[in-house]
């Protein structure tokens, strides 16, 4: 049972770390979207920085699966995948 736990804690840990690293690189890709003018509505472009930031601090705040879902709604918005 003790083996099952720290098996648990560990991929948790592991999968932490993952999301971690995956923030700053969504981030870079909706800051690239958006130096290329994308075609949008003003709405539209306002709704993505107000994500974009959001993802940001979620990001810096540790909450990394929040800031990854985030700032995907950002990228729908300018058509990314």
């Amino acid at each position: 049972m003790k083996r099952l736990l720290l098996a648990a804690a560990v991929t948790l840990a592991m999968t932490g770390t993952a999301l971690a690293s995956q923030c700053p690189k969504v981030m870079a890709e909706v800051d690239a979207a958006m130096a290329a003018n994308p075609q949008i509505s003003a709405e539209q472009k306002a709704e993505v920085m107000k994500l974009r930031a959001e993802g940001e601090a979620q990001h810096a705040g540790g909450q990394h699966a929040e800031s990854v879902a985030t700032l995907t709604k950002a990228k729908e918005i300018l058509g990314l995948k």
